[in-house]
């Protein structure tokens, strides 16, 4: 595979790892936050009004930032009828051709989320809860999830074809 597609797989998955790996700890922030929740509702008879929508907007950005480290690891769900009984090059090939699919979605998605994003920036959209946070920061958020999500697909669409060709991302035939 040419130079420039090597680098842009090792930089795209390298960047992925890191902020997949950084994300991985927002649980336990999420479990600090509706811990603190349930002390001050119960312990204080204090319910807070921010609690539920903060844990929702750090849940979005926990599967959304996570969702390209999730992929470089192989982590998600596959409906495995005939997978399995392929080759490793047949598997890549078909994964090539299917990864087309995602990259339609993923497309659409970034543009219904840069539109989001503008809009709520632009007009200082709020959530229509007693709190009313500003929705531009998690729209950001999300919306680079999904950016993020999109460069990790065309890395794997390179590993695929070069997979698929029996080759190593480096040129070299794989054995």
């Amino acid at each position: 595979m040419p130079r420039i597609i090597t680098l842009y797989v090792r930089w795209v998955d390298a960047f992925n790892r890191v902020v997949g790996r950084i994300v991985m700890f927002m649980i336990f922030v999420m479990i600090g936050v509706l811990l603190f929740s349930s002390v001050a509702r119960t312990a204080f008879n204090s319910p807070l009004i921010w609690s539920i929508e903060v844990s929702q907007f750090m849940m979005a950005a926990y599967y959304l930032l996570g969702g390209a480290y999730a992929m470089q690891m192989g982590a998600h769900v596959r409906m495995d009828l005939f997978y399995s009984r392929w080759t490793d090059r047949t598997r890549a090939f078909v994964d090539a051709l299917t990864i087309v699919l995602l990259f339609v979605f993923l497309g659409a998605l970034l543009a219904g989320g840069i539109s989001s994003t503008e809009y709520a920036l632009r007009y200082g959209e709020t959530s229509y809860t007693s709190w009313a946070p500003p929705l531009a920061p998690i729209k950001i958020i999300m919306t680079f999830g999904i950016f993020l999500m999109l460069l990790q697909s065309l890395s794997t669409f390179f590993k695929d074809v070069a997979r698929a060709r029996g080759m190593a991302l480096d040129g070299e035939a794989r054995p």
